[in-house]
């Protein structure tokens, strides 16, 4: 759901939504952090999918600037 709203937002205000973007970075950032301080592989696997999640939502944003910057207006 979060990817979908970036993608539209930096699509419509691409300067704009970088600070969405930071501020969801931030919190799947600081559940990594978290995750990651269980002790040994439990750790990374609970890290895995915040990091994975904020792969996604600055792909979807990157995506939505770079939809942008091609159409010809």
């Amino acid at each position: 759901m979060v990817c979908v709203l970036l993608l539209i937002l930096a699509f419509l205000a691409p300067r704009l939504s970088r600070y969405p973007q930071r501020g969801v970075d931030e919190g799947l950032g600081m559940g990594s952090r978290a995750g990651s301080k269980a002790p040994g592989k439990l750790g990374k696997w609970l890290s895995k999918p915040f990091n994975k999640g904020m792969k996604a939502t600055d792909k979807s944003a990157e995506e939505g600037r770079d939809a942008r910057s091609t159409l010809p207006f």
